[in-house]
């Protein structure tokens, strides 16, 4: 069993099922309310530039993916801006920087996009794992108008949002188990939302491999990963 498990760790973390981006699908604990109640509140923002962050998977492409099919948004990654994109952008009011990171972005095309939202009275949501007003740019300029926007952070998940998380994504691939031993992962797992869906998908692989129901000892195996 733990080698198999092992041998899990070397793959990439594939989710089989599509992910579900649906409203009612995304659960409000105290680690992400903050961010949830700013995006309904559109247009009600002290500041036209909210920087979501917060770790990998944490839910923030799920709450801009609510964002744009309720208020409408022009969306575009990060590393494919473009001066065209920019241009396509005046035409809308509302707009979603996906996987910022400062590696992969143009520091000019960054700023040419800010001018605009600042200057038309648009709207501008930016994901990054880390909070802009961490990042150094070269353009001095660049640096206080990205850390002037409005951070909205999503916190590491608490013990609601951990069981809710397990508890879906368990129901998702038809994997019955009872509270407790949930209770027992959440108590024994690292409070990391890259950790929890790694964990998932261990589960699951070796489930479908042995064909058996998830026991305590398959739990307990995938937590030594």
């Amino acid at each position: 069993m733990e080698s198999e498990i092992k041998n899990l760790n070397q793959q990439l973390l594939n989710f089989d099922l599509e992910p579900n981006y649906a409203h009612d699908d995304f659960f409000v604990s105290k680690s992400n309310y903050f961010a949830y109640n700013l995006i309904l509140n559109w247009p009600r923002w002290e500041k036209n530039i909210i920087n979501l962050n917060g770790d990998k998977f944490c839910g923030k492409t799920h709450l801009t993916k609510i964002f744009i099919k309720k208020f409408k948004a022009f969306k575009i990654d990060a590393k494919n801006l473009s001066d065209d994109k920019i241009k396509e952008f005046k035409i809308h009011q509302n707009f979603v920087l996906e996987n910022f990171d400062q590696n992969s972005v143009n520091e000019k095309l960054i700023y040419s996009l800010i001018n605009i939202v600042e200057q038309d009275n648009k709207y501008l949501i930016i994901n990054s794992r880390k909070a802009l007003n961490k990042y150094s740019f070269k353009l001095n300029d660049l640096n206080s108008r990205l850390k002037n926007c409005l951070n909205a952070k999503i916190e590491l998940p608490d013990d609601s949002l951990m069981f809710a998380i397990i508890l879906k994504n368990f129901s998702d691939r038809q994997i019955f188990t009872d509270k407790k031993i949930i209770n027992y992962v959440i108590k024994n797992i690292d409070r990391s939302y890259s950790k929890i869906c790694e964990f998932i998908y261990k589960v699951d692989q070796v489930s479908l491999q042995k064909q058996k129901p998830v026991t305590i000892k398959t739990i307990k195996e995938a937590l030594k990963i």
